[in-house]
């Protein structure tokens, strides 16, 4: 671009770039690089075509036994133009791995590390990708204490306001016979944002009632986290369990409880329930197996309470519903179903298929993706984010390490943990 134009001017333009032409234009000079690569810069950008979302596809297929990750754009040609993704290193080096949430156009996976990680054991390791870009990070997770008494999960999301994704460890009391002798949990809450590359307490002393469950599932929708939860201290002998969801705001980073419509507090275990996100709105999904249907509720806030009303009914009378996995913008979901005429013998080994139901005609369309085990579908955006932290960046107790193998990883975690009790030793 020639010099005559003022530098604040190619701002401008630069900022209307997609975000393919913006990583190649990195190396056309170093102020461009510096723009581009600026924290204000990557926190500002909006691609130039907002309403393009895409739906990442994971899922296993046969006898590949690593996952298949593949991209298709949420438009008319959803059909028709699906992308075979190659994750970064950090991403393919995960054994096991389990998604735990995705955030303005961010995806969070964890598993273990260490030389005994295929049967759950070594230190949990949680890796944040950026899909437009092709970049991780990992974080180790810390504090996570055995699994006799206590169980720790994350979840993920990013600050609205300051464009900071945020990793949240929760430590809870496993069994609710465990509760009348714990008195304090350990580590219960702890936060670690990317800016910062530590762990912390949350701003809020606000923390979850420890006779609260918190379930898997969790989706982050318009600022905050939220999941579905059983309230322990509150089951009646007559009925399976006391439902709720559980809020967590990002910025403010404080805990609030909402109510479920009536019919599902005591609708039984809380593993039939799911939640998600339909344009910025917060759904829960009520499946019935034995009538192979599913509820779909939405939650509005007037700021003052919060309700929910039932949208629509999702039904499939042709194949076994299995799950609900995302809406498309469109409004429509994305379902995951089961052919009735699969052998039965067979059924857990059939493979299962990816759908689109269209609420008003009830028709399923099928997208032509066939796998073995479960789907994952979440839908983002293109973003920046993570563009300036440098690649195989390890965050490891407050420190930031540069790895290039899955071995230096292995390396990294033994050497940080033996300084840590040659720490403790000397302090004792």
């Amino acid at each position: 671009m020639s010099d005559n134009v003022p530098f604040e001017i190619q701002e401008e333009i630069i900022k209307r770039l997609p975000i393919k032409s913006l990583i190649r234009f990195q190396l056309v000079s170093k102020a461009w690089k510096s723009l581009i690569c600026s924290r204000h810069f990557i926190a500002d950008y909006s691609a130039p075509h907002p309403q393009l979302q895409h739906l990442l596809v994971r899922y296993d297929h046969g006898h590949i036994s690593t996952p298949i990750y593949s991209s298709v754009i949420d438009d008319h040609t959803l059909l028709n133009r699906r992308v075979s993704l190659t994750p970064p290193p950090l991403v393919n080096w995960l054994r096991d791995s389990v998604i735990i949430g995705s955030s303005h156009g961010l995806l969070c996976l964890q598993c273990f590390y260490g030389d005994d990680d295929r049967f759950g054991l070594g230190t949990r390791m949680a890796v944040i990708w950026n899909i437009s870009i092709r970049k991780a990070i990992a974080v180790v997770v810390p504090n996570v204490p055995d699994g006799e008494i206590y169980i720790t999960f994350t979840s993920f999301g990013v600050c609205p306001e300051t464009s900071d994704p945020k990793i949240l460890k929760i430590t809870e009391i496993k069994t609710w016979s465990e509760t009348e002798s714990v008195t304090l949990i350990p580590w219960q809450v702890e936060v670690f944002t990317v800016s910062s590359g530590v762990w912390r307490c949350p701003y809020s002393t606000n923390l979850p009632r420890k006779s609260v469950q918190f379930s898997c599932s969790q989706v982050v929708v318009d600022g905050f986290c939220y999941w579905l939860a059983t309230d322990r201290s509150t089951i009646d002998p007559g009925f399976k369990a006391y439902n709720l969801i559980i809020s967590f705001h990002m910025t403010r980073e404080e805990f609030i409880e909402v109510n479920l419509p009536d019919s599902l507090i005591y609708e039984g275990s809380v593993d039939y329930l799911n939640i998600s996100n339909l344009r910025e709105s917060l759904v829960v999904l009520d499946r019935n197996t034995e009538e192979n249907v599913c509820y779909v509720w939405s939650m509005k806030d007037d700021g003052v309470s919060k309700s929910f009303t039932k949208l629509f009914t999702i039904y499939s009378p042709d194949a076994t519903l299995l799950s609900v996995l995302e809406f498309r913008r469109s409004g429509e979901p994305v379902i995951e179903i089961l052919d009735n005429d699969a052998d039965p013998r067979y059924v857990p080994y059939a493979p299962s298929l990816l759908a689109i139901y269209e609420p008003k005609s009830k028709h399923i369309s099928n997208l032509g993706i066939n796998g073995i085990g479960s789907f994952f579908v979440h839908s983002y955006k293109e973003t920046l984010l993570l563009l300036d932290q440098p690649d195989f960046t390890v965050y490891d107790k407050g420190k930031g390490y540069i790895v290039k193998q899955r071995a230096e990883i292995l390396s990294l975690l033994k050497h940080t943990n033996k300084v840590e009790m040659q720490g403790a030793h000397e302090m004792k």
